[in-house]
Parts: C-alpha cells; structure tokens; sequence
C-alpha cells in the first residue's frame, strides 16, 4: 500500500492555497471528446488551439441606434476586447436591447421603459447560461440598461466589471447650456402662452448635441456614479463624457480587470455587499441623484442577495450631505463633475468624513480606500460639488416617506425642494394622459395636490416615468404651488414637489386608490409623513365599494410583466 504525505496544515506546514481556474465555467464548452461540436463552433469564430486555456469573457453591449445614450458602446467594446485579449482572455461579443426613456417620455412607449431593465437581465443570464462563459464586461448607457446590467452581474455571480457609455454634452441657446429636461419644460411654458413655438424649436434643435447619456444628474448619470461607488466599475469611469477618448483607455483596463478578477477568484457578490450598498447610497445621497436609484438600487441588491431596505435610504441620508450643484434642481451637468475630478472626489471626501466604507473590496482588486488613495479633493468653494462644512442641504438628497397615503413607502427628491410642509386637496387622475390634458387646459390650480394612480409596477402596467407632467408643470410656472403624488415614478431629470412609488399602489388596493377630488392631503418633510387626511370610518366605506380594475393587458410583454412583478416598495423585481 502507497502512502501519501500528509496536506494537514500547521504553522509549520500550512494549507496551500488553491489556485483559482481562470476558467471556471467555460471548461464545459472547450474540453473533452464530447465538446467537438462545441469547439468547431468555436473555431468559426476565431478561437484556435492556442485559445482552449483563455478564459471566455462576455462582452454584453446595449449599443444601438434608437438613442444617442449607446452610441459610443460600439467603440467601447471593441476597446474592452482588446485588453481582453491583451490580459489573456478570449473575448465574446453579444448584444442585448435598450429603449430610450426620452424618446418613450410621455405616451403608451413608457409602460415598457422599467420592463426593459428586466428583459436585458433576462437576457445577459440567458446567454450566460447557455454559453458558459467565465466573465462579463457588461457595458450600458442609459437608464435601465445600467442597473440590468448590475443585476445580471450580481445573479450570475461571475466575475464581472461595469462600463458606462458616458454622458452626452450640454447644449447652448443663447449663453445658457440646456439639456432634454429643457424640452419638457419648454412645452409646459408654451402651452401656457409663456414662450413662442419658435423658442421651443430653438431648444429642441440644441439638446442633445451628439452622443452620450442626458447630462444632468438624470437616472443614467446617478446609477453610472453608484456602479463606481459600488466597486463595480473602475475608478473615474463614471464622469468623463462619452465623445472623451479617456473611455477607451477604461474600456481597455475594464478588459484587463475581468481577466485578472479570475485569477485572484474574485466574482460579483464579493464586491456587492451591504457596505457597497451603503456605499452607493451615499454617493447618490451626496449628488442629489435620481429617485430611480431607490428602486435599481434594491433590484440590484435583491439579484446579490443582500437585505437592503427603503429605511436605509433614510438611516444614510441623515448623515450624508447634499453637495452637488447639479441638474435638474442645480446649475452644471456631469461633464462640469468631469472637470473637477470626477465622482472620486466626491468619495474621497465622504471617505475623509467617515461616512464611506474604505474597506470594501472593488474590481481594480483593490479596496475602496486604497483606490482613493492618491485624490486629493479640491475645495470648489460652492460651485460644482460644494465642502463637506458648507453643504447645499445638511442631508442626503432623497427623502422615503410613509404614512396613511404610502404605508410601505414614497419617494421624493428632497434636494432642490425647500417646502417644509404642504397642504393641499387632491385631484385624482386615473393615468398619466387624463393629468397632461389638465396641464395643457391650465385648469390646475394652487394648493392642487395631483394624483396620478394605477401606473405603478402592476397597475400601468410598467411604473411609467412622468417627466412630461413634471416638465410641463415646471414649465406652466406651477413647480412650486402644487404637489404631484403618483404610484408610478419619476425621471431622473424631475424636481420640485413630486412623489413616487406610493406603496401598495393603486391596483392592489393601497390607500391611493381611494382617494377623491377634493380630499385633503399633507406631506411633512421633517415627520417624513405622507398623510390622507379621511377619517377611518370614510375610508372603510370607500374601500368596500372599491373595485380591483381588469388586467390593461391580455397578452404580450406586459401581460407578463403584471403578472410577475412585485412593489415598488422592494424594487419592483420580477420574483
């Protein structure tokens, strides 16, 4: 009988340590008699002998040619396939779809905005599966197509970096830069008589003067600056626009990184834990960002399987400031963010105030901390990102609300909205549309507290954006005189009084689908209370008569989506 040496360890002769397989799913597909097949196939397009021992990397895009937000994915791409292959690795190029909220802003196009985010997930994990590849580059450039690609990321659980397509430039009219938001306010103001049309061509013809993601601190640019808060993305990739060629030198290292993230065995759930979590809520916080990121940001985790919750939304932003003077409530836009060092500052500073976890491991393989390292943030002295000892608001930038109207929960913006308290009496729209039409008839008036339900998860179908009423409103010169509560969402470029994802909505029977023209209604800030103010007695009798509303779909995507999705109030998953 042949002994073998002992591998017990001791201090004397430790464990040895596992080599990571760099290959850790592909092997399926390149090894053994019975993967000819698969191997051929493989050989059509492009693999050789010399490339069975690479590791296959996923290179996911939402490049197309519907919106300007993915133009520049093509390029970046291309870009990430060479430092794939530069660091070893065999690089794999699939598509996957996007739809342009802007585009979709305002009409039946939006109940599939938030389907999308789903539909790309799906998609990434569909090819994932059936390929077997060992790493991602997920690489996306606007609203939904970011946290989908986060999400796929976190359930696939492989090793995997984010790259974002980048922000487009502002525009001009005149001497003032204007962005998309400028547009749908822009119809408010002309349908009230306040502009010409020709000032409205004016602004169309220059807010998206080429490629990128809408510039302000919209939904695309706040989860672009929680993928790097986060860890998932390389260091300053999220700021400088996508016409800078510095993104290619981050797609290239992005390719690098994957590659090496395999050697050391590091996979997507060792990055996003609670702390990064924490993390990219405190970024978000500090930006001001968009109410979008409440609702990708439990998705994202929920795919992590980590707990985060609407309350620690709260418990964070009461401890990070408001410092970024940005849009929609702001003056810049993200390039100006670029111009001063980008989101790294921002972190460095919550860092330096202990209000970031420096330990949390990111994609560089490295920890926060030691990415921040070398950022020396400037002091911008109240322009773009203000100190951390003059903020623009003592806390965060969203505020989650509860109370008789939202007993699971709302959402506001709380920066750039400096009212206390509102009172106010409802006007009740069943949809979107029946609000715009009040818009543009200016019969909304003073002290109107606009409800706009059955457009949330379930009810829309889709948890449509309402940009256009938001922007037109603004526009109208009515931001600040009338408070907009809907069970559906807002853009990222939405500002003023407007709360979203009212949990339970309106098809499930929540409190805002009782609601009646006339009723009074009372948001306090400070309580962080959003209330109904009917007595029980009313609003049993009201509950009894109420009836559930047939499904607004039969069949189709959104017949599905109905059907599967849960509450705004955890993310709005498809579970």
């Amino acid at each position: 009988m042949t002994m073998t040496p002992s591998t017990s360890s001791s201090p004397e002769n430790p464990a040895p340590t596992a080599k990571p397989d760099i290959k850790p799913h592909s092997r399926t597909v390149t090894d053994g008699l019975e993967r000819a097949a698969a191997r051929g196939m493989l050989r059509a397009v492009g693999m050789t002998d010399d490339d069975w021992e690479k590791p296959q990397i996923g290179v996911g895009s939402s490049w197309n040619e519907i919106t300007p937000c993915n133009l520049s994915l093509a390029r970046l791409a291309q870009a990430s396939k060479e430092g794939v292959h530069a660091a070893g690795g065999f690089p794999l190029e699939f598509g996957t779809i996007s739809v342009s909220d802007g585009i979709s802003m305002g009409h039946e196009g939006m109940h599939y905005s938030l389907v999308s985010r789903e539909v790309i997930a799906d998609s990434v994990e569909t090819v994932f599966g059936a390929e077997r590849l060992d790493g991602a580059i997920l690489l996306a450039g606007c609203d939904k197509s970011e946290p989908a690609m986060l999400m796929a990321a976190a359930r696939l659980d492989v090793a995997a970096v984010f790259l974002y397509a980048g922000s487009i430039l502002p525009g001009r009219v005149g001497d003032r830069e204007v962005t998309i938001i400028d547009a749908f306010e822009a119809v408010g103001a002309c349908a009230r008589g306040l502009i010409t049309r020709e000032e409205v061509d004016e602004i169309e013809r220059a807010i998206c003067p080429g490629e990128g993601a809408c510039g302000g601190m919209y939904t695309a640019n706040t989860m672009a600056s929680a993928a790097e808060a986060m860890g998932m993305s390389l260091p300053g990739s999220a700021a400088p626009p996508a016409v800078d060629r510095r993104r290619d030198g981050f797609a290239r290292r992005s390719g690098e990184a994957v590659v090496e993230l395999l050697r050391r065995g590091i996979t997507t759930r060792d990055i996003l834990t609670k702390e990064a979590f924490e993390n990219a809520i405190a970024v978000v916080m500090a930006l001001g960002g968009s109410t979008n990121a409440v609702l990708h940001l439990m998705a994202i985790a929920h795919e992590a399987q980590v707990k985060l919750e609407l309350d620690d939304f709260n418990r964070i932003g009461d401890t990070v400031p408001h410092l970024a003077d940005v849009k929609p409530f702001g003056q810049y836009v993200m390039t100006d963010v670029d111009r001063i060092g980008g989101v790294p500052v921002v972190m460095r500073a919550l860092l330096d105030a202990g209000l970031l976890h420096g330990d949390c491991l990111t994609v560089t393989g490295k920890t926060m901390a030691e990415n921040l390292a070398h950022i020396a943030p400037p002091d911008p002295d109240g322009k773009i990102i203000h100190a951390m000892s003059n903020p623009i608001h003592a806390t965060g930038g969203i505020t989650v609300l509860r109370g008789s109207l939202a007993p699971e929960g709302a959402v506001v913006k709380s920066a750039g909205f400096d009212t206390d308290v509102f009172e106010g009496t409802a006007r009740v729209f069943d949809g979107e549309a029946a609000a715009m039409e009040a818009v543009e008839r200016n019969t909304l008036k003073k002290n109107d507290v606009i409800i706009i339900r059955y457009e949330g998860p379930k009810g829309g179908p889709g948890m449509r954006e309402m940009l256009a009423v938001t922007g037109a409103i603004k526009g109208a010169g009515l931001g600040k005189d009338v408070l907009l509560v809907t069970d559906g969402r807002f853009s990222g470029g939405t500002t003023g009084p407007c709360i979203g994802h009212v949990a339970p909505e309106a098809v499930d029977g929540g409190p805002i689908a009782l609601v009646q023209d006339g009723d009074p209604i009372r948001l306090d800030m400070a309580a962080r209370s959003l209330e109904l103010l009917v007595d029980d007695d009313e609003l049993a009798r009201r509950r009894d008569a109420w009836k559930k509303p047939a499904p607004k779909r039969e069949r189709g995507v959104l017949a599905k989506y109905a059907k599967l999705v849960g509450s705004a109030a955890n993310g709005a998953v498809c579970d």
